[in-house]
């Protein structure tokens, strides 16, 4: 495939719609709410909204630039703009850490069909805090269970990206995006009509700031960067095929903007809905899967039917954000490998899938008959979990940072933000400081404070 017969989106609209999937997933869903009511609330909101604007954009305008400009894969694009030189392994770190994510996200992905199973046939009716765990662990560790959901998942994701670009991924994003959003505001409706939901809102909307301490914006900066999907060459890998016109900047910022309004509507389901049966909604990940269903019942107990529709609707909206982002992880590597290998995008993607099958289903079998055989102390699932979130990303955003503050001819980086000089681009310089001094300074204190060696 040469320059000028590679794919594109078809429209503005695609170019948004499924760079914002790309970002959205489950960590908007259970993360976002999780770190909110560990870190005082609005507070932590208006902090990881500061984090967003100084931190996030910039790198991924970064990253739109450089894979726009080269026209390829995450890691063919550093070897377009740095030729014969290392910076060509922080692509190749990228397509590495969307495949190993793309393994164990795909098993809780999968857990998201089994849930929707359990609210469809009413299995959370009737059960108390106890059965809801008990259901849980039997189904995490179950050998066979997860492993039929997480292949179902990721058969869903190929289809969709041997369609293609347009008539796959865009297409897809079309549907996924507004469904998801549809289903975020009526969900977020009901939570908000329940009574006492109150306490929830006042929650969320009231800044406690004496609990903000240095570890709140280290926190903040993390959800940030995950949040935004930077770091793994998803954002990058879309940006190739991006047409010449599309304003970078205005696309990081739609992106961001729908990013989060996910994030805060999620936090307008969770924590009305907790607050008004009085449980604190900081779980973990444990939230979605244990805690919710309880809330939801307890919540709706008046009225079982809307207990009812409420987790049916709650347990799709968490699939469809779950692929949206496994389709994104599953285009980084099949556009690496289509193009870098000369393999047709067919066989490309059933090498992924067949891959990713394979660790994902040794990852979920790690949760069960195989949890006693751990590295360093960590079953198969969280260690891909610890190697890619607290070293492959962190390291990956750091880099393009770098890269792109340091090393990239400023020439490139100019053309490409003003799109060769026909858009005004007043924030240049800051740009370009950002990403020289700040985002280095930032990701490298949620590295060390990641790995543990930061205690504040």
């Amino acid at each position: 495939m040469t320059k000028n017969d590679r794919a594109n989106f078809g429209s503005k609209l695609g170019v948004i719609l499924a760079s914002a999937g790309s970002a959205v997933g489950l960590g908007n869903i259970w993360r976002f709410p999780y770190e909110t009511g560990n870190h005082g609330g609005a507070a932590f909101i208006l902090i990881y909204l500061a984090c967003v604007l100084i931190l996030g954009i910039p790198i991924m305008v970064s990253e739109f630039l450089i894979g726009r400009h080269s026209r390829a894969n995450t890691a063919g694009a550093y070897q377009k703009l740095a030729p014969g030189t290392h910076w060509r392994w922080v692509g190749r770190m990228g397509v590495l850490a969307g495949f190993l994510i793309l393994s164990y996200y795909s098993v809780v992905a999968g857990w998201t069909l089994e849930f929707i199973g359990e609210a469809v046939t009413d299995n959370f009716a009737g059960k108390t805090a106890a059965d809801y765990i008990q259901t849980f662990d039997s189904f995490s560790s179950s050998s066979w269970r997860p492993v039929i959901w997480l292949i179902l998942f990721l058969l869903a994701t190929h289809f969709i990206i041997v369609k293609g670009v347009e008539k796959g991924i865009e297409k897809s994003a079309k549907i996924m995006m507004p469904m998801l959003f549809i289903l975020l505001i009526i969900l977020a409706a009901c939570s908000i009509s329940l009574p006492g939901s109150g306490a929830g809102l006042e929650f969320l909307l009231k800044p406690e700031w004496d609990k903000v301490n240095a570890n709140v914006f280290l926190s903040a900066m993390g959800q940030a960067f995950f949040s935004l999907s930077l770091g793994m060459g998803c954002l990058c890998t879309y940006a190739s095929y991006f047409k010449k016109d599309t304003n970078l900047t205005k696309t990081a910022f739609s992106v961001s903007i729908i990013d989060t309004f996910v994030a805060i509507l999620a936090g307008l389901i969770i924590f009305p809905a907790a607050f008004s049966v009085g449980i604190q909604p900081d779980a973990g990940p444990s939230l979605i899967f244990i805690t919710l269903p309880n809330v939801f019942q307890q919540a709706f107990s008046g009225i079982p039917l809307l207990a009812y529709i409420f987790s049916v609707m709650f347990y799709v909206l968490l699939a469809v954000a779950a692929l949206t982002s496994t389709i994104s992880m599953h285009e980084v590597v099949t556009a690496y490998l289509h193009e870098e290998f000369h393999l047709s995008r067919k066989r490309a993607a059933s090498i992924v899938t067949g891959g990713c099958m394979f660790l994902g289903i040794l990852c979920s079998l790690s949760l069960g008959v195989g949890r006693d055989y751990t590295i360093f102390g960590l079953n198969l699932f969280n260690l891909f979990d610890f190697v890619t979130a607290k070293i492959m990303l962190p390291l990956g955003g750091l880099c393009i940072s770098i890269f792109t503050g340091w090393y990239l001819n400023k020439k490139i980086v100019w053309e490409e933000v003003s799109n060769n000089g026909t858009l005004k681009v007043t924030f240049y310089k800051v740009l370009i400081f950002i990403l020289k001094f700040i985002a280095p300074i930032a990701i490298s204190l949620i590295f060390i404070k990641e790995l543990g060696f930061l205690k504040l």
